[in-house]
């Protein structure tokens, strides 16, 4: 091989590139993978590194050689992975001159990455390559594929953190996305990104449209319902939060979800038992599952407010100041809201035995929902009692936020037992409404005023009808 590149590197410079090229087919058809690694090595520091081949025959050399790696010449994954790597350190002292080959290698190098799963390594590859340059015009487009691949990648480690850099870079060229699939894919990072910086309510609203889209597997498409539905659980309790449930939960598609029993009870304003909860929590990812630092100042107010319970009879039920983790903070937040529901009032021990709290830090919890507007209610620090406003069925979270309204009949849609109970009973009592109605215009137009007066003087008498005195 070095013959034939000293022979072939004093011919004339036209003829130089043609000769180069035409060893390209030849070292890449040989069996042994060591030969072939070697004889690119030489062909390329040949080429790029001798003064005499000249850079316009350098490139053209990488330029095929680039072409011929990507058409899958070389079929081994770790050979191929070699010959990229030792190509792209060869280069490495003039990528200047040489950028466009650069990247193709690194485009090349980042799908082997991928291939094997080292989606921070691939990422980073992607990173390196050079998008604005003033030897060469990249389109928004193609900038805009590669900022979304580099924020796939790195979301598949959970490095959310650089990710929102190179997704904030794509929302800024996302205008210029003229196919569907880049568009989807982007909304699907939105969807993540929130996900991942804990805006969960913004990302279950994301992963729900999402699950409607119909270019999208059915598989994966039930993949992102169920994100949305763990989103929903995971974001703060509140009107917001419901609108979404009530959504969740009218999708005829959730009733066939492992989540839905928690879905239901969330919806409904049902407390959750801690055995659910444990249940749920091995659906989480490790994200979703992070430790949250309570702030100092809710860490003396819970400890203040302790201080006033030592002369109770009742020992404390717990000791624990705050949540400890995000899905702690959503349980705690439904439960309290759920309790609202049930109860007019109650103590602040009660409410600590029910969060698993100290009752100074289910206090302070209440006390944030209530400033928040999470929460309706106002707590009587004398009484040590928290007193939940009552709120009318049209104002109602799940009716008002949710969307329902009021209905006269409903298709069953999996409610409890209780639900359709209290239906039968407002359309009975509307039934009555009606009759009585009905009875009334007969009375007055079948009688005559005299036996009118005789019957309604009878039901006088008989104590079933007052009747004020005339003047």
């Amino acid at each position: 091989m070095e013959t034939k590149l000293t022979q072939y590197s004093a011919l004339a410079q036209k003829d130089k590139g043609p000769a180069f090229i035409s060893l390209i087919p030849e070292i890449l058809a040989q069996t042994d993978p060591a030969i072939i690694s070697k004889d690119v090595h030489t062909l390329v520091d040949t080429a790029i590194n001798h003064d005499n081949v000249g850079l316009v025959v350098g490139r053209q050399v990488l330029s095929e050689l680039v072409k011929a790696l990507g058409e899958g010449t070389i079929k081994d994954h770790d050979l191929k992975k070699r010959v990229v790597e030792d190509t792209l350190a060869t280069v490495q002292p003039r990528t200047v001159s040489y950028e466009e080959q650069v990247n193709g290698l690194k485009f090349q190098l980042a799908d082997l990455l991928e291939i094997e799963e080292e989606w921070s390594e691939a990422a980073r590859v992607l990173m390196s390559t050079s998008l604005e340059s003033g030897q060469r015009s990249v389109s928004d487009a193609d900038k805009l594929r590669v900022y979304i691949r580099i924020v796939r990648l790195l979301l598949e480690d959970e490095e959310s953190v650089q990710s929102e850099t190179y997704y904030n870079r794509a929302a800024l060229l996302i205008h210029s996305a003229s196919d569907r699939e880049t568009t989807l894919q982007f909304k699907l990072c939105q969807a993540r990104i929130s996900d991942y910086s804990r805006k969960f309510l913004e990302a279950a609203s994301r992963y729900h449209e999402l699950s409607y889209v119909g270019e999208i597997d059915e598989e994966e498409r039930r993949h992102m319902l169920t994100a949305a539905v763990t989103c929903a659980v995971l974001a703060p309790a509140g009107p917001n939060r419901s609108r979404v449930l009530a959504s969740l939960y009218r999708d005829e598609r959730s009733a066939d979800l492992p989540t839905y029993n928690i879905l239901s009870k969330m919806f409904l304003d049902h407390i959750l038992r801690p055995t659910e909860i444990k249940e749920f929590e091995k659906t989480l990812k490790p994200h979703q599952l992070a430790k949250i630092a309570i702030s100092s100042n809710d860490r003396l107010a819970s400890a203040s407010n302790d201080g006033s319970y030592t002369d109770d009879n009742e020992p404390a039920t717990s000791t624990r100041t705050g949540p400890s983790t995000v899905l702690d903070r959503a349980v705690m937040e439904h439960n309290l809201l759920a309790s609202s529901k049930i109860y007019n009032n109650i103590t602040f021990r009660g409410l600590g035995a029910l969060l698993d709290l100290t009752p100074g830090a289910a206090e302070n919890m209440a006390r944030k929902m209530i400033e928040q507007g999470r929460l309706k209610g106002t707590i009587d620090q004398v009484d040590k009692l928290i007193w939940f406003e009552s709120e009318r069925e049209e104002d109602d979270a799940q009716g008002k936020a949710g969307g329902l309204g009021e209905v006269e009949e409903a298709e069953d849609t999996g409610a409890p037992f209780t639900k359709r109970w209290d239906a039968q009973i407002r359309l009975t009592a509307a039934n009555v409404s009606d009759l009585s109605t009905t009875a009334g215009v007969i009375f007055t137009q079948c009688l005559e005023p005299t036996q009118a007066e005789s019957i309604v003087q009878h039901l006088i008498e008989k104590g079933l009808v007052r009747l004020a005195a005339a003047a």
